[in-house]
Protein backbone atom coordinates (compact mmCIF):
# COMPACT_ATOMS: atom_id res chain seq x y z
CA UNK A 1 0.00 0.00 0.00
CA UNK A 2 1.47 3.53 -0.89
CA UNK A 3 1.68 6.67 1.44
CA UNK A 4 -1.17 7.84 -1.17
CA UNK A 5 -3.38 5.54 -1.00
CA UNK A 6 -3.13 5.59 3.09
CA UNK A 7 -4.40 9.61 3.45
CA UNK A 8 -6.20 8.78 6.74
CA UNK A 9 -8.80 10.85 5.69
CA UNK A 10 -9.24 9.62 1.90
CA UNK A 11 -12.98 9.13 1.26
CA UNK A 12 -14.18 11.78 3.30
CA UNK A 13 -16.09 14.83 1.21
CA UNK A 14 -15.98 18.59 2.69
CA UNK A 15 -18.29 21.10 1.75
CA UNK A 16 -17.27 24.72 3.03
CA UNK A 17 -19.08 27.71 2.97
CA UNK A 18 -16.08 29.80 3.90
CA UNK A 19 -14.18 32.93 3.36
CA UNK A 20 -11.16 34.52 5.76
CA UNK A 21 -8.93 32.40 7.78
CA UNK A 22 -10.67 30.19 10.83
CA UNK A 23 -12.81 28.17 8.56
CA UNK A 24 -9.89 27.63 5.53
CA UNK A 25 -7.72 27.12 7.94
CA UNK A 26 -9.74 24.30 8.92
CA UNK A 27 -10.47 22.77 6.02
CA UNK A 28 -7.02 22.96 4.64
CA UNK A 29 -5.87 20.24 7.21
CA UNK A 30 -8.48 18.36 6.07
CA UNK A 31 -7.54 18.17 2.61
CA UNK A 32 -4.37 17.98 3.80
CA UNK A 33 -5.21 14.55 5.30
CA UNK A 34 -6.74 13.76 1.99
CA UNK A 35 -10.26 15.22 2.56
CA UNK A 36 -11.96 15.97 -0.59
CA UNK A 37 -12.52 19.61 0.19
CA UNK A 38 -15.12 21.68 -1.97
CA UNK A 39 -14.80 25.55 -1.70
CA UNK A 40 -17.82 27.09 -2.34
CA UNK A 41 -17.08 30.92 -3.74
CA UNK A 42 -19.17 33.62 -4.35
CA UNK A 43 -19.47 34.07 -8.20
CA UNK A 44 -17.55 36.69 -9.46
CA UNK A 45 -14.98 37.50 -6.64
CA UNK A 46 -15.17 34.72 -4.47
CA UNK A 47 -13.31 34.30 -0.82
CA UNK A 48 -12.80 38.00 -0.23
CA UNK A 49 -8.67 36.63 1.66
CA UNK A 50 -7.89 36.11 -2.07
CA UNK A 51 -7.76 40.19 -2.09
CA UNK A 52 -6.19 40.89 1.24
CA UNK A 53 -2.76 41.91 -0.98
CA UNK A 54 -1.34 40.69 -4.49
CA UNK A 55 2.68 39.53 -2.67
CA UNK A 56 2.78 36.07 -3.30
CA UNK A 57 3.37 36.36 -7.74
CA UNK A 58 0.48 38.45 -7.56
CA UNK A 59 -2.03 36.47 -5.18
CA UNK A 60 -2.77 37.44 -1.30
CA UNK A 61 -0.50 35.82 0.93
CA UNK A 62 -3.40 34.57 2.94
CA UNK A 63 -4.95 32.54 0.30
CA UNK A 64 -2.43 30.30 -0.81
CA UNK A 65 -1.28 29.52 2.97
CA UNK A 66 -5.10 28.43 3.12
CA UNK A 67 -6.20 27.02 0.28
CA UNK A 68 -4.26 24.07 -0.92
CA UNK A 69 -5.72 21.03 -2.09
CA UNK A 70 -8.65 22.10 -2.17
CA UNK A 71 -11.74 22.67 -5.70
CA UNK A 72 -13.14 25.77 -5.89
CA UNK A 73 -17.16 25.63 -7.14
CA UNK A 74 -18.38 29.25 -7.84
CA UNK A 75 -22.02 29.13 -6.99
CA UNK A 76 -24.76 31.29 -5.90
CA UNK A 77 -26.22 29.43 -2.49
CA UNK A 78 -28.95 32.45 -2.34
CA UNK A 79 -30.38 31.26 -5.66
CA UNK A 80 -32.98 28.55 -6.23
CA UNK A 81 -30.90 26.90 -8.78
CA UNK A 82 -27.86 27.52 -6.64
CA UNK A 83 -29.75 25.68 -3.65
CA UNK A 84 -30.37 23.14 -5.76
CA UNK A 85 -27.25 22.38 -6.56
CA UNK A 86 -26.20 22.47 -2.88
CA UNK A 87 -28.45 20.05 -2.18
CA UNK A 88 -27.16 17.39 -4.48
CA UNK A 89 -23.52 18.25 -3.39
CA UNK A 90 -24.82 17.58 0.57
CA UNK A 91 -25.74 14.30 -0.47
CA UNK A 92 -22.55 13.21 -1.27
CA UNK A 93 -21.18 14.50 1.37
CA UNK A 94 -19.83 14.04 4.83
CA UNK A 95 -18.72 17.28 6.50
CA UNK A 96 -20.26 21.13 6.12
CA UNK A 97 -18.52 23.66 7.34
CA UNK A 98 -19.13 27.69 7.50
CA UNK A 99 -18.22 30.36 8.43
CA UNK A 100 -20.96 32.97 6.84
CA UNK A 101 -21.78 36.17 8.16
CA UNK A 102 -24.10 35.73 11.70
CA UNK A 103 -27.63 34.22 10.73
CA UNK A 104 -26.80 33.87 7.11
CA UNK A 105 -26.40 29.78 7.60
CA UNK A 106 -30.07 29.25 8.61
CA UNK A 107 -31.36 31.69 6.43
CA UNK A 108 -29.85 29.38 3.93
CA UNK A 109 -30.97 26.49 5.49
CA UNK A 110 -27.41 25.43 6.08
CA UNK A 111 -27.71 25.42 9.84
CA UNK A 112 -26.95 22.37 11.92
CA UNK A 113 -30.29 21.74 12.28
CA UNK A 114 -31.93 22.14 8.96
CA UNK A 115 -29.01 20.05 7.14
CA UNK A 116 -28.74 17.24 9.35
CA UNK A 117 -32.51 16.82 9.40
CA UNK A 118 -32.07 16.26 5.82
CA UNK A 119 -28.61 14.43 6.20
CA UNK A 120 -28.33 12.66 9.53
CA UNK A 121 -25.25 10.83 8.85
CA UNK A 122 -23.36 14.55 8.04
CA UNK A 123 -21.31 16.31 10.76
CA UNK A 124 -22.22 19.99 10.43
CA UNK A 125 -19.29 22.36 11.90
CA UNK A 126 -19.92 25.95 12.44
CA UNK A 127 -17.80 28.45 12.67
CA UNK A 128 -18.89 32.23 14.56
CA UNK A 129 -17.18 34.97 16.14
CA UNK A 130 -19.13 35.00 19.36
CA UNK A 131 -21.11 32.03 19.41
CA UNK A 132 -24.43 30.72 18.26
CA UNK A 133 -26.57 32.37 21.13
CA UNK A 134 -26.33 35.01 23.69
CA UNK A 135 -26.25 38.53 23.28
CA UNK A 136 -22.99 38.92 21.18
CA UNK A 137 -24.37 36.09 18.60
CA UNK A 138 -25.31 38.71 16.26
CA UNK A 139 -21.87 40.34 16.33
CA UNK A 140 -19.06 40.67 13.11
CA UNK A 141 -16.33 39.30 14.35
CA UNK A 142 -12.38 39.78 13.25
CA UNK A 143 -9.40 38.63 14.78
CA UNK A 144 -8.25 41.75 16.15
CA UNK A 145 -11.57 42.45 17.96
CA UNK A 146 -12.03 39.26 19.34
CA UNK A 147 -8.42 39.56 20.56
CA UNK A 148 -9.53 43.19 22.42
CA UNK A 149 -12.28 42.07 23.84
CA UNK A 150 -11.14 38.12 25.02
CA UNK A 151 -8.48 40.93 27.21
CA UNK A 152 -5.39 39.10 24.63
CA UNK A 153 -4.48 42.68 23.73
CA UNK A 154 -4.41 44.47 27.19
CA UNK A 155 -1.41 42.13 27.94
CA UNK A 156 0.28 42.52 24.73
CA UNK A 157 2.96 45.44 24.36
CA UNK A 158 4.92 46.98 26.95
CA UNK A 159 3.19 49.26 29.59
CA UNK A 160 2.81 52.45 27.68
CA UNK A 161 1.07 50.54 24.42
CA UNK A 162 -1.07 47.41 24.01
CA UNK A 163 -0.53 45.70 20.92
CA UNK A 164 -2.02 42.82 18.81
CA UNK A 165 -0.59 39.64 18.17
CA UNK A 166 1.27 40.04 15.15
CA UNK A 167 -0.79 36.77 13.25
CA UNK A 168 -4.58 36.11 13.23
CA UNK A 169 -4.06 34.36 16.51
CA UNK A 170 -8.17 34.07 17.39
CA UNK A 171 -9.06 33.22 13.67
CA UNK A 172 -5.89 30.03 14.18
CA UNK A 173 -7.49 29.03 17.51
CA UNK A 174 -10.94 28.90 16.31
CA UNK A 175 -9.47 26.90 13.49
CA UNK A 176 -7.63 24.17 15.35
CA UNK A 177 -11.23 23.37 17.78
CA UNK A 178 -13.07 23.11 14.17
CA UNK A 179 -10.47 20.70 12.78
CA UNK A 180 -10.18 18.17 16.08
CA UNK A 181 -13.71 18.58 16.64
CA UNK A 182 -14.53 17.79 13.42
CA UNK A 183 -11.76 14.43 13.62
CA UNK A 184 -13.49 13.87 17.07
CA UNK A 185 -16.85 13.65 14.83
CA UNK A 186 -16.09 11.66 11.98
CA UNK A 187 -14.23 8.97 14.78
CA UNK A 188 -18.05 8.93 16.91
CA UNK A 189 -20.09 8.55 13.35
CA UNK A 190 -18.02 5.49 12.95
CA UNK A 191 -19.74 4.01 16.20
CA UNK A 192 -23.03 5.36 15.81
CA UNK A 193 -23.41 6.14 12.26
CA UNK A 194 -25.11 9.38 12.86
CA UNK A 195 -23.33 12.79 12.52
CA UNK A 196 -22.90 15.40 14.97
CA UNK A 197 -23.17 19.52 15.49
CA UNK A 198 -19.61 20.71 15.71
CA UNK A 199 -20.00 24.85 17.05
CA UNK A 200 -16.84 26.79 17.16
CA UNK A 201 -16.69 30.34 17.96
CA UNK A 202 -13.12 32.52 17.84
CA UNK A 203 -13.64 34.11 21.18
CA UNK A 204 -14.38 30.88 22.84
CA UNK A 205 -11.04 29.25 21.39
CA UNK A 206 -9.42 32.48 22.51
CA UNK A 207 -10.78 32.58 26.29
CA UNK A 208 -9.27 28.74 26.41
CA UNK A 209 -6.00 30.08 25.02
CA UNK A 210 -6.75 32.46 27.87
CA UNK A 211 -6.30 30.31 30.46
CA UNK A 212 -3.21 31.02 32.97
CA UNK A 213 -3.79 34.91 32.73
CA UNK A 214 -7.52 34.38 33.28
CA UNK A 215 -6.63 32.27 36.84
CA UNK A 216 -3.87 34.41 37.42
CA UNK A 217 -6.29 37.58 37.63
CA UNK A 218 -9.05 35.34 39.27
CA UNK A 219 -7.64 33.81 41.74
CA UNK A 220 -4.17 36.52 42.25
CA UNK A 221 -6.30 39.72 42.90
CA UNK A 222 -3.92 41.42 40.14
CA UNK A 223 -3.96 41.39 36.09
CA UNK A 224 -0.75 39.99 34.31
CA UNK A 225 1.46 43.34 33.64
CA UNK A 226 2.21 44.20 30.02
CA UNK A 227 6.05 43.27 30.07
CA UNK A 228 6.77 43.50 26.20
CA UNK A 229 8.60 40.57 25.29
CA UNK A 230 9.28 39.21 28.66
CA UNK A 231 7.05 36.89 30.15
CA UNK A 232 4.28 38.50 32.49
CA UNK A 233 4.60 35.40 35.08
CA UNK A 234 7.87 34.21 35.10
CA UNK A 235 11.59 35.52 35.49
CA UNK A 236 13.99 35.72 34.06
CA UNK A 237 12.28 34.93 30.79
CA UNK A 238 12.88 37.13 27.92
CA UNK A 239 15.54 39.23 25.78
CA UNK A 240 18.81 40.42 27.12
CA UNK A 241 20.92 42.71 25.10
CA UNK A 242 24.24 41.48 24.43
CA UNK A 243 28.01 43.00 23.07
CA UNK A 244 26.84 42.36 19.42
CA UNK A 245 22.81 41.70 19.39
CA UNK A 246 20.65 39.96 21.82
CA UNK A 247 19.83 36.67 23.19
CA UNK A 248 16.90 35.44 25.02
CA UNK A 249 16.69 32.71 27.63
CA UNK A 250 14.00 31.62 30.02
CA UNK A 251 14.80 30.13 33.48
CA UNK A 252 11.94 27.74 34.60
CA UNK A 253 12.58 26.51 37.97
CA UNK A 254 14.84 26.85 41.15
CA UNK A 255 17.23 23.98 39.72
CA UNK A 256 17.95 26.16 36.40
CA UNK A 257 18.23 29.18 38.24
CA UNK A 258 20.83 27.93 40.81
CA UNK A 259 22.95 26.68 37.33
CA UNK A 260 22.09 30.00 35.65
CA UNK A 261 23.67 31.88 38.88
CA UNK A 262 26.62 29.63 38.98
CA UNK A 263 27.20 29.10 35.28
CA UNK A 264 26.24 31.83 33.27
CA UNK A 265 26.08 35.25 36.06
CA UNK A 266 28.75 33.20 37.70
CA UNK A 267 27.77 34.35 41.28
CA UNK A 268 26.51 31.43 43.26
CA UNK A 269 25.65 33.20 46.16
CA UNK A 270 22.46 34.65 44.45
CA UNK A 271 20.51 31.27 44.73
CA UNK A 272 20.36 31.60 48.31
CA UNK A 273 19.11 35.59 47.77
CA UNK A 274 15.98 35.84 49.33
CA UNK A 275 14.61 38.53 46.31
CA UNK A 276 15.41 35.82 43.94
CA UNK A 277 14.84 32.33 45.76
CA UNK A 278 11.71 31.58 44.15
CA UNK A 279 9.96 32.74 40.76
CA UNK A 280 7.25 34.83 42.36
CA UNK A 281 10.06 36.49 44.28
CA UNK A 282 12.13 37.11 41.02
CA UNK A 283 8.87 38.67 39.34
CA UNK A 284 8.35 41.09 42.20
CA UNK A 285 12.15 41.75 42.23
CA UNK A 286 12.28 41.91 38.34
CA UNK A 287 13.90 44.95 37.97
CA UNK A 288 16.65 44.37 40.12
CA UNK A 289 16.94 40.75 38.51
CA UNK A 290 17.24 41.74 35.26
CA UNK A 291 19.72 44.77 35.88
CA UNK A 292 22.22 41.90 37.28
CA UNK A 293 21.86 39.51 34.04
CA UNK A 294 21.90 43.04 31.92
CA UNK A 295 25.19 43.58 33.43
CA UNK A 296 26.54 40.34 32.71
CA UNK A 297 26.04 40.07 29.49
CA UNK A 298 26.76 44.01 28.70
CA UNK A 299 30.44 43.05 27.51
CA UNK A 300 29.86 39.77 25.71
CA UNK A 301 28.94 38.02 22.41
CA UNK A 302 25.77 37.27 21.70
CA UNK A 303 27.66 33.62 20.78
CA UNK A 304 29.29 33.58 23.86
CA UNK A 305 26.67 33.93 26.02
CA UNK A 306 24.27 30.93 24.27
CA UNK A 307 27.59 28.69 24.58
CA UNK A 308 27.42 29.88 28.85
CA UNK A 309 23.43 29.61 28.82
CA UNK A 310 24.01 26.25 26.79
CA UNK A 311 26.88 24.81 29.23
CA UNK A 312 24.40 25.88 32.36
CA UNK A 313 21.48 24.00 30.68
CA UNK A 314 19.76 27.15 30.31
CA UNK A 315 17.02 27.37 27.40
CA UNK A 316 17.64 30.44 24.92
CA UNK A 317 17.06 31.33 21.86
CA UNK A 318 18.73 34.17 18.80
CA UNK A 319 15.73 36.93 18.18
CA UNK A 320 15.00 35.88 14.59
CA UNK A 321 13.73 38.04 11.77
CA UNK A 322 10.92 36.44 9.34
CA UNK A 323 13.52 36.24 6.65
CA UNK A 324 16.50 34.72 9.43
CA UNK A 325 13.04 31.98 10.04
CA UNK A 326 12.63 31.55 6.32
CA UNK A 327 16.25 30.42 6.57
CA UNK A 328 16.25 28.58 9.69
CA UNK A 329 18.12 25.61 9.87
CA UNK A 330 14.95 23.44 12.03
CA UNK A 331 13.31 23.88 8.52
CA UNK A 332 15.97 23.16 5.57
CA UNK A 333 17.49 20.72 7.18
CA UNK A 334 15.00 18.85 7.99
CA UNK A 335 13.68 19.29 5.08
CA UNK A 336 10.11 20.86 5.52
CA UNK A 337 9.58 23.14 2.64
CA UNK A 338 7.43 21.73 -0.36
CA UNK A 339 6.52 23.03 -4.36
CA UNK A 340 2.65 23.57 -4.14
CA UNK A 341 1.26 24.82 -7.90
CA UNK A 342 -0.65 28.42 -7.25
CA UNK A 343 -2.82 29.77 -11.11
CA UNK A 344 0.27 31.83 -11.14
CA UNK A 345 3.02 29.39 -10.91
CA UNK A 346 5.17 26.91 -8.02
CA UNK A 347 6.03 28.50 -4.50
CA UNK A 348 6.97 26.91 -1.73
CA UNK A 349 4.88 25.91 1.44
CA UNK A 350 5.77 24.15 4.91
CA UNK A 351 4.58 20.30 5.66
CA UNK A 352 2.06 20.58 8.10
CA UNK A 353 3.24 19.84 11.61
CA UNK A 354 1.85 16.89 12.75
CA UNK A 355 3.91 13.94 11.28
CA UNK A 356 2.45 10.84 10.92
CA UNK A 357 4.34 7.53 10.33
CA UNK A 358 4.28 6.38 6.19
CA UNK A 359 1.36 9.29 5.73
CA UNK A 360 2.50 11.72 3.03
CA UNK A 361 0.75 14.78 3.20
CA UNK A 362 -1.57 16.07 -0.11
CA UNK A 363 0.13 19.48 -0.69
CA UNK A 364 -2.06 20.33 -3.87
CA UNK A 365 -2.49 23.24 -6.06
CA UNK A 366 -4.31 26.43 -4.56
CA UNK A 367 -7.36 26.51 -7.12
CA UNK A 368 -8.04 29.47 -9.07
CA UNK A 369 -11.44 31.12 -8.32
CA UNK A 370 -14.33 28.53 -10.22
CA UNK A 371 -11.84 26.44 -11.54
CA UNK A 372 -13.57 22.93 -10.59
CA UNK A 373 -17.14 24.62 -10.67
CA UNK A 374 -17.63 22.01 -14.86
CA UNK A 375 -15.94 19.41 -13.50
CA UNK A 376 -18.16 19.39 -10.04
CA UNK A 377 -21.31 19.75 -11.62
CA UNK A 378 -20.67 17.32 -14.63
CA UNK A 379 -20.40 14.76 -11.25
CA UNK A 380 -23.70 16.06 -10.02
CA UNK A 381 -25.36 14.82 -13.07
CA UNK A 382 -25.59 18.12 -14.89
CA UNK A 383 -25.06 18.27 -18.92
CA UNK A 384 -22.52 21.13 -20.68
CA UNK A 385 -25.79 22.96 -21.88
CA UNK A 386 -27.30 22.47 -18.08
CA UNK A 387 -23.87 24.47 -16.69
CA UNK A 388 -23.86 26.97 -19.35
CA UNK A 389 -27.34 28.21 -18.83
CA UNK A 390 -26.79 28.40 -14.89
CA UNK A 391 -23.60 30.52 -15.66
CA UNK A 392 -25.05 32.60 -18.22
CA UNK A 393 -27.87 33.30 -15.61
CA UNK A 394 -24.61 33.98 -12.90
CA UNK A 395 -25.83 31.33 -10.68
CA UNK A 396 -21.94 29.97 -11.27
Amino acid sequence: MTAQSALPLQGITVISLEQAVAAPFATRQLADLGARVIKIERPGGGDFARRYDETVLGQSSYFVWLNRSKESLTLDVKSEAGQRVLERLLARADVVVQNLAPGAARRLGLDAGSVMARHPRMIVCDISGFGADGPTAGRKAYDLLVQAEAGLVSLTGIPEHPAKVGISIADIAAGMYAYSGILTALLQRTGTGRGTAVQVSLFDALAEWMGSPLYYTRYGGAEPKRVGAEHATIAPYGPFQTADGMVLLAVQNEREWSRFCAGVLETPELTDDSRFATNSARVANRVACNALIAARFADISTADAITFLDKAGIANARMSSVTQFLEHPALGERDRWREVQTPSGPIQALLPPAILGGVSPVMGPIPDLGEHTGQILSELGYRTGDIEGLRAEHVI
